[in-house]
């Protein structure tokens, strides 16, 4: 139905926008109708003469139509457009999606589904399978009671790590033989490199055990692929495992037939790695992001971590943002990679455009997975009334955006002038800084 609303939408839209008109040498008022609203104006004498006709930019600010605590008139109407649902209703899924049950008269064309709850997810099923446009990355959200551990394992893919909630051990063994032992807590991250054995284990820092995000490199990454030690003692001869461990078979009548994934034991001592001939690695597997002091713009922060501060990290790169209450992440897009996105706290509204005539809106709460591809324009801003606060995540060793004001800002003048008719003040007003997020409109 929200397909079918959209379509009325962009008509009613293109037959009521004024039609653009050379604008005259002094000040005039204009008069158009917008969506049925007469509003008025002045057109500046420092725009330039437009050199199109086409209809303007609508004035409607397709304000979001109602949030998750609404429970009446939830319904695909923006207006006087639309009509109720006489059928069947899913309503708590329509409260957390009204911009996609009742979209901005600005969504258009077709988008493919960047949105992903994981309370809709299978335990042990990545993202890929059910954000098929999600190629690039899988995520998976992994929880441990206190001394449970994620058994010694390896990848064949990176392996990239959050953390929610509690504290985990790490342990792991590179290449040359160095091992690495550390306790990772609350928005602290650690990384693995593809095929380097490890393991994860909750300690009992806050007696709940811990939670953590997980992102792959691969959109198809299977946790059924993965490597695990007692899968594979289970398919050697006992005979050929003493021999390799220069014991009898004995020694080995009790591991496991099968491999044990997660199992129950006693949360560990310390972190303190065993005595290594070899040493330590050269490079932390592990990144206290939570002490990082994060940059301050006039709507929220950034933290940005990838390889040139986080240097095992040559695939994953990651930005945590917070928003505040009327403001937004400025419009832009990565250049050359996804944005795996997972949203921590608040309420946001993003809208992608894809090119073409072709944009959507949705709208993310705690737990929301978003995938915005590669180019395509995007924006998040805070439709809440407390802090948003999510991860922007790339399959890169570096973080990279390009930002709308600061392109126009740093584009001649007369040429944006051109194109979007702007004043000279409004111009020379543009910043010719990254902002990444903006506070309020003045």
């Amino acid at each position: 139905m929200y397909k079918l609303l959209s379509t009325v939408l962009c008509a009613v839209l293109l037959a009521n926008s004024s039609l653009g008109a050379p604008a005259s040498s002094s000040p005039s008022s204009t008069t158009s109708t917008v969506d049925g609203n007469v509003t008025s104006g002045t057109t500046s004498s420092t725009a330039a003469t437009p050199s199109f006709t086409v209809p303007l930019a609508s004035d409607d600010p397709n304000d979001i139509e109602w949030n998750v605590t609404t429970t009446d008139n939830v319904q695909p109407i923006r207006g006087s457009l639309g009509a109720t649902i006489l059928g069947p209703q899913n309503l708590p899924i329509d409260q957390q999606n009204p911009d996609i049950l009742a979209p901005p008269t600005t969504d258009a064309g077709s988008v493919p589904n960047i949105k992903w709850p994981f309370s809709l997810s299978h335990n042990r099923i990545q993202t890929v399978q059910e954000l098929p446009i999600a190629t690039s990355m899988a995520g998976v959200d992994m929880r441990l009671e206190a001394g449970a551990i994620r058994e010694l394992h390896w990848h064949q893919t990176a392996e990239w790590a959050y953390v929610l909630k509690g504290t985990t051990q790490i342990t792991a063994v590179d290449q040359d033989g160095k091992n690495f032992v550390a306790n990772v807590g609350p928005g602290d991250l650690w990384y693995f490199p593809p095929g380097i054995p490890h393991s994860l284990q909750a300690t009992n820092d806050t007696k709940e055990g811990s939670e953590f995000l997980l992102i792959f490199p691969d959109g198809n990454f299977s946790d059924d692929d993965t490597f695990l030690l007692t899968d594979w003692l289970a398919h050697v001869p006992k005979e050929v495992i003493a021999r390799n461990f220069q014991t009898n078979i004995a020694a080995f009548n009790e591991i496991p037939g099968e491999q044990l994934y997660i199992f129950p034991s006693d949360p560990p001592a310390n972190d303190v790695p065993v005595p290594d001939p070899q040493g330590q690695v050269s490079q932390s597997f592990a990144f206290n992001l939570s002490q990082v002091q994060p940059t301050q713009y006039s709507g929220g922060t950034a933290k940005i971590i990838d390889s040139t501060t986080f240097k095992v990290s040559t695939q994953i790169a990651v930005a945590e943002i917070t928003v505040e209450p009327g403001a937004m992440r400025e419009l832009h897009w990565h250049p050359t990679q996804d944005e795996w996105g997972f949203y921590l706290e608040g309420a946001g509204r993003m809208t992608i455009f894809a090119s073409s005539g072709n944009a959507q809106t949705y709208n993310f709460e705690p737990g929301d997975i978003s995938f915005v591809p590669a180019t395509f324009g995007h924006y998040i801003e805070n439709i809440g009334n407390t802090t948003l606060r999510f991860l922007e995540i790339f399959k890169s060793d570096r973080f990279q955006d390009v930002g709308l004001a600061q392109w126009l800002a740093l584009t001649p003048p007369a040429l944006v002038k051109a194109h979007l008719q702007l004043s000279d003040e409004t111009i020379s007003h543009l910043n010719k800084t990254k902002q990444v997020v903006v506070g309020p409109a003045n």
